[in-house]
């Protein structure tokens, strides 16, 4: 891994254990789960850390707490960040906690779930720009012109300190831990929990994942303009002067994951593990299904869900997605006289091959039909793919012309 200039802070074990006591009252130590199908799936022990069950539904608010726990009476003229909503969630909790102000800039697109809950825990929210970076630009102009307390969202000592404390949990979870997989945005969460490991068991092997469309710690540069992913929470152009050091010194492997493996295991952590995981907090698991890491043979693979707060309704389409890819949606356009009981026909030739009707659509205009036809769109969901070609066939045997969409 390339080594960048700036020399690794330090950050002893006694700063993680004291981040920890300042957020007890607020932080939770969030559960590890073993997953028999994941660990079946892929081989070897695996288990997930769960902090999509957090306070705020992500890691940030250790790192919130530690920092606003800090600042003393500079909490007295208020905190303000930039955010693309998960720390501005964690941040407003913490602000809440001490009873001091909070504004928050958001970048354009943020989800409109951590929006509402940043509202929800008081935080006053503003208009970002375009990225993660422009809104940590302005929430430093705004500290600037206010003296409002700029929290930044991963490159600070206290709020990698803060989220290093998620290491300690594990460490005391997982007695075997031979492997760890930790989503990398701007590096707060994998820089302070690989210190935080490394420091008492430096054998644990650590292994960041990043977004392909946004991965600045392995090219080096960001894409311009707003990053479209489903990882909207680690979309950070630009790696942290604190966090990068750390990381290229205690961290074995970064890798990036594309957005269809990402898609994928959103749907399959709520599939298979019940778990609601937004794309940035998936990217673990995203790293398996790409084959890009094998399990630890011997002890056990911990992949942590840095977050949960996806927008609902984004889960529709993945599902409908992935029901596709995995050949249990089969979509057909049916050519039929446009006569009383036509449709009811194919619909009777798909009950009896067990198919299930999900949508029905009339198209009459942009496509080529005879003056006494129509056409119809029928979603349907089935088994499998040789499911899916067994109902074609019946159709066709019975008469019905069928194109297949997908």
């Amino acid at each position: 891994m390339a080594t960048s200039n700036p020399t690794p802070i330090d950050i002893p074990n006694e700063a993680f254990v004291a981040a920890r006591e300042r957020g007890k009252d607020v932080v939770l130590h969030t559960p590890v789960l073993p997953s028999a199908y994941l660990s079946q799936r892929f081989g070897g022990t695996i288990v997930l850390k769960a902090e999509n069950l957090q306070r705020t539904g992500s890691f940030k608010i250790r790192g919130g707490m530690n920092k606003l726990a800090q600042l003393g009476n500079a909490k007295e003229t208020g905190v303000v960040a930039g955010s693309a909503g998960n720390h501005a969630q964690g941040l407003a909790l913490a602000a809440k906690h001490f009873g001091a102000k909070c504004d928050i800039f958001v970048p354009k697109g943020a989800s409109l779930s951590k929006i509402a809950a940043t509202k929800h825990h008081g935080a006053t929210v503003l208009d970002g720009g375009e990225s993660v970076d422009t809104a940590v630009a302005a929430a430093k102009a705004r500290a600037h012109e206010t003296g409002m307390a700029f929290c930044h969202p991963y490159d600070d000592p206290d709020v990698i300190a803060g989220q290093g404390t998620l290491g300690l949990e594990l460490l005391e979870d997982i007695d075997d831990l031979q492997l760890l997989i930790i989503p990398l945005g701007g590096g707060g969460l994998l820089a302070g929990t690989a210190l935080a490991i490394k420091q008492q068991h430096p054998n644990v092997r650590i292994i960041g994942v990043q977004a392909s469309v946004c991965a600045p710690f392995i090219h080096g540069t960001s894409p311009d303009g707003k990053v479209l992913t489903l990882a909207d929470g680690i979309a950070v152009k630009q790696p942290g002067n604190y966090t990068r050091p750390i990381i290229d010194k205690w961290v074995d492997q970064i890798i990036e994951v594309d957005e269809d493996s990402i898609a994928d295991a959103v749907v399959i952590l709520m599939e298979h593990t019940k778990m609601l995981v937004e794309g940035g907090g998936a990217v673990g698991l995203s790293a398996l299904l790409t084959n890009q890491i094998t399990p630890a043979k011997n002890g056990t693979t911990c992949i942590v869900l840095s977050g949960g707060n996806i927008d609902i309704g984004l889960i529709p389409n993945l599902v409908r997605r992935n029901e596709t890819n995995e050949g249990r949606r089969l979509t057909i356009f049916v050519r039929l006289p446009d006569r009383p009981g036509s449709l009811a026909g194919l619909v009777d030739v798909c009950a009896a091959q067990e198919a299930n009707v999900i949508e029905v659509q009339h198209i009459r205009e942009g496509v080529k039909l005879h003056p006494r036809e129509t056409g119809i769109q029928v979603v349907l969901e089935v088994k499998s793919p040789e499911h899916a070609l067994s109902v074609i066939a019946a159709a066709k045997a019975s008469g019905f012309v069928i194109q297949e969409n997908s």
